[in-house]
């Protein structure tokens, strides 16, 4: 049976773990606050509205299409975009080709960010079978302008960085809404991960500093995290009603979407 990501890829190995999704989550939800095309996330008003599910939205998408055989993933991409169809036509509008991008770029880049904060550093080949595997999801639906290859995307992923960012009103109301959804304290540990995983201009937009005393942390962590207190620090990361859903991302997803 073909899968649409080997099953021993170092994809699965990042997206298999709740460790670093979560981190993948914490920098995705500073960036999209950032991102000049945020105001489509507010049109459709389920990002202000709660946006932990929002964004455990993306995540459990994006680990079923990589978990997935080929044709259950080619499905699963081709629902998203039509749910993104549907918004464009609702609105009136196209979203533009470069926040496509910029949604596909975050992911890739995250990835290898995020794995390497708690694990090790990635080869350059592993960062290659990273990008191919987001920009053969980024072609079936459809999103036009993408580069060829790894190395190709790094200048642009700089570019986008440079050229897409902004602080802006949603990007104020975005992280009130993560203040108030996460309480105090979790905001608090919020803001010192994303200090680790972010790049240089999401972390001077968003004013995050650069000392964070998460680093010292993470390698204790990773000596615990199969123990009892990893995993109570893993569950105290956010609220007790988004906790099973942090369990289940050390689980292999079983099935593709239903459609």
């Amino acid at each position: 049976m073909a899968y649409f990501v080997a099953k021993h890829s170092i994809v699965r190995t990042i997206w298999g773990k709740a460790d670093t999704v979560l981190f993948i989550f914490a920098g995705a939800a500073a960036e999209f606050a950032l991102n000049k095309a945020v105001d489509w996330l507010y049109f459709t008003g389920r990002l202000p509205a709660d946006p932990l599910a929002r964004l455990f939205s993306t995540v459990e998408y994006s680990r079923k299409i990589l978990y997935s055989t080929q044709a259950d993933a080619e499905r699963a991409i081709d629902t998203i975009a039509a749910i993104h169809g549907a918004v464009e036509a609702k609105r009136g509008m196209a979203i533009p080709d470069w926040a496509y991008r910029d949604v596909l770029f975050l992911l890739i880049d995250y990835s290898i960010r995020a794995f390497e904060v708690l694990e090790r550093p990635l080869t350059t080949v592993e960062k290659e079978e990273i990008f191919d595997v987001f920009a053969r999801v980024g072609r079936r639906m459809g999103i036009v302008g993408l580069p060829a290859t790894y190395t190709e995307w790094l200048p642009v992923r700089q570019q986008h960085l440079a050229t897409d960012l902004e602080y802006s009103r949603f990007t104020a109301d975005l992280y009130q809404q993560y203040r108030k959804h996460l309480g105090p304290f979790r905001y608090w540990l919020l803001r010192h991960g994303q200090r680790l995983v972010v790049p240089a201009t999401v972390r001077d937009l968003l004013q995050l500093g650069t000392t964070s005393w998460v680093r010292p942390v993470v390698p204790v962590y990773r000596r615990t995290q199969q123990l009892a207190l990893g995993r109570w620090m893993k569950a105290s990361m956010l609220p007790a009603a988004h906790r099973a859903q942090i369990q289940a991302l050390d689980d292999e997803p079983t099935s593709a979407l239903a459609y």
